[in-house]
C-alpha cells in the first residue's frame, strides 16, 4: 500500500499559500537540465539480476584496501578493531530514534556520556556534547555560536581551512553575518591576528591545517582575546590529538572537528561524527545534545539528556541550533575504539602515524623536483610537483598507488594550487608501500 496523506485538496491549500500555482513552481530556480536527466536506466529485473549488476558497477571502483593508499584531506584510513563492529551490536546499545526515554536507553545514554568525556580530555576542553553530524557542520555551528556569545556578526575564516568546511560555514553561517577569508597560504605564513577587528565574533583555524602543518595558536588566541573575539579551533584528523598539543591549551573558546579517525570506517564519504567542545562559560550556547549523568528515585547512578529545553523541538526558532540529533551509532564507535585504545594507546598510534609520514616525507623528497612545502606536520603533508598534480595522481594509479589529494580538487581554478598534492600517511601505510610510492612517483615524473 503507497503512503499518500495528503489530498488534492491539501496540496492546492499548501500552494496557494506559499503563492505556487503548481509544484513544478518549487523547482523553477533549478536549471532544467538538472530536473530532467536523461538516464539510460535498464527495465525492471529481479533481485539476483539487480544484484549482479550492481556487484559489476562496484568492482569499477578502486578501493583503499586494494592499493598503496595515502589519501587524506579530511577523512583518513586507519586500523579499526574488529570488536568495534561487534560491541557496537549489542542489544544494551538498541535503542529508538533518540534516547528521550531514558528508562529504556541507559546503554546508549551512558555511551554518549562517556564520548562527552573523552572528546573534552582530547580536546582539553572543560565541556562537550554528545556529537554532531560531522566536522563541517560543527565547524559552522561553532561560527553561529559565537555569534551568540559575542552579540557580533563577523567572523575571520583561515586561508587554510578545509574548504569543504569554509563553504558549509559561509551555507550555514553566512546569513548570520559577514565573513571574511583570509588568502590560501600552503606555507603557515598567513597573519589572521590582522584581520580581527572589534566587530570580529571568532576566527577559525584549521590544526592541522588542510596543507598538513602543524602551528602554534597561542599568540592568535591571545590576540583574540584582545579584541574581544573567540578563537575556534577546527581539525580533521582526531588520532592528531594524541601527539600534538591540544586546542584547549592553546587559548581555544570552541573546538570542533571530524572523530572519523577512530572507529568509522572511510565509507566513501560517510556518515562521520563531529566532534564540539567549549569552554564551560559557554556551555548553554552549545548546539546539539548534552547527555549528563544522574541518580534515580533508589540512589543509583543513571544517565538523562539533559538542557534539553534549548533544543528545536522544544525552543523551535529561539533553540541555540537547528541540529538536534547527534551520530549516535558513529560517536558509539568512536568511544568503544578510542577505549580499547586508551591513553598509552592512542599516544603510541599518534607517534606511529607521524612516523609513517615523516619516512613518507624523507623518501618523497629525494625524488628529483619534488618540494616539501610543509615541514612541521603529524601524518599529513604537502608537495609541490615540476607536473600539474592530478596528472601525476592518475598516473600512479595506474601503477597501484592512490597518491593523494591534488590541491586543484579543493581550490578550483587556483594556479598556485596546481602542482601541489596533498599527501597522508597512517599506521595502515607498510615500508613496502612507503618504497612502492616514491619508486613509481620517480619513475612518473621521469616521463
Amino acid at each position: 500500500m503507497r503512503y499518500l496523506p495528503l489530498t488534492d485538496e491539501d496540496r492546492r491549500a499548501m500552494l496557494d499559500r506559499i503563492g505556487a500555482s503548481e509544484i513544478a513552481d518549487l523547482f523553477r530556480d533549478v536549471p532544467k537540465s538538472a530536473r530532467d536527466p536523461e538516464f539510460d536506466l535498464p527495465l525492471h529485473q529481479g533481485e539476483a539480476e539487480v544484484e549482479r549488476i550492481l556487484t559489476q558497477f562496484a568492482a569499477q571502483n578502486t578501493s583503499a584496501a586494494q592499493c598503496a593508499f595515502f589519501c587524506g584531506a579530511g577523512a583518513y584510513r586507519h586500523h579499526i578493531p574488529a570488536s568495534v563492529d561487534y560491541l557496537i551490536q549489542r542489544s544494551e546499545f538498541l535503542t529508538s530514534y533518540t534516547p528521550y526515554q531514558p528508562e529504556i536507553a541507559q546503554g546508549t545514554l551512558q555511551t554518549l556520556f562517556e564520548f562527552q568525556t573523552q572528546v573534552a580530555a582530547l580536546t582539553a576542553m572543560p565541556v562537550a556534547n554528545a556529537s554532531m553530524y560531522d566536522g563541517s557542520t560543527g565547524a559552522a555551528e561553532a561560527v553561529l555560536m559565537a555569534h551568540r556569545v559575542t552579540g557580533r556578526d563577523r567572523a575571520v575564516l583561515s586561508g587554510n581551512l578545509h574548504p569543504h568546511y569554509a563553504e558549509t560555514i559561509r551555507t550555514m553561517a553566512g546569513l548570520a553575518g559577514e565573513i571574511v577569508t583570509a588568502p590560501v597560504s600552503p606555507r603557515p605564513a598567513e597573519d589572521l591576528a590582522a584581520l580581527i577587528d572589534d566587530k570580529t565574533a571568532c576566527v577559525v583555524v584549521q590544526n592541522p591545517d588542510v596543507f598538513g602543518s602543524v602551528r602554534d595558536l597561542t599568540r592568535l588566541a591571545e590576540a583574540a582575546r584582545a579584541k574581544g573575539a573567540l578563537l575556534v579551533v577546527v581539525f580533521t584528523e582526531a588520532i592528531s590529538l594524541g601527539l600534538i598539543r591540544p586546542p584547549g591549551a592553546m587559548g581555544a573558546d570552541i573546538v570542533a572537528g571530524e572523530g572519523q579517525s577512530l572507529g568509522n570506517a572511510l565509507s566513501f564519504g560517510g556518515p562521520y561524527v563531529g566532534l564540539f567542545a567549549s569552554k564551560q562559560e559557554y556551555l548553554r550556547q552549545m548546539p546539539g545534545r548534552l547527555a549528563g549523568q544522574t541518580v534515580d528515585a533508589n540512589g543509583r547512578r543513571g544517565f538523562v539528556l539533559t538542557l534539553s529545553a534549548r533544543e528545536q523541538h522544544i525552543r523551535r526558532e529561539k533553540a541555540t541550533s537547528n541540529i538536534c540529533t547527534n551520530s549516535g551509532l558513529c560517536a558509539l564507535a568512536f568511544t568503544i575504539h578510542l577505549t580499547l585504545l586508551g591513553d598509552i594507546g592512542l599516544r603510541k598510534l599518534a607517534r606511529l602515524n607521524h612516523a609513517r609520514a615523516a619516512a613518507l616525507a624523507d623518501r618523497l623528497g629525494l625524488v628529483p623536483g619534488v618540494e616539501l612545502v610543509t615541514p612541521v606536520f603529524f601524518n599529513e603533508f604537502t608537495l609541490r610537483l615540476p607536473r600539474p598534480a592530478s596528472e601525476v595522481v592518475d598516473a600512479l594509479l595506474d601503477h597501484g598507488v592512490m597518491g593523494g589529494v591534488p590541491a586543484l580538487r579543493l581550490y578550483d581554478g587556483s594556479a598556485e594550487c596546481e602542482s601541489l598534492l596533498i599527501v597522508a600517511a597512517t599506521e595502515t601505510n607498510t615500508e613496502d608501500d612507503i618504497s612502492r610510492y616514491a619508486r613509481e612517483l620517480a619513475t612518473v615524473l621521469a616521463r
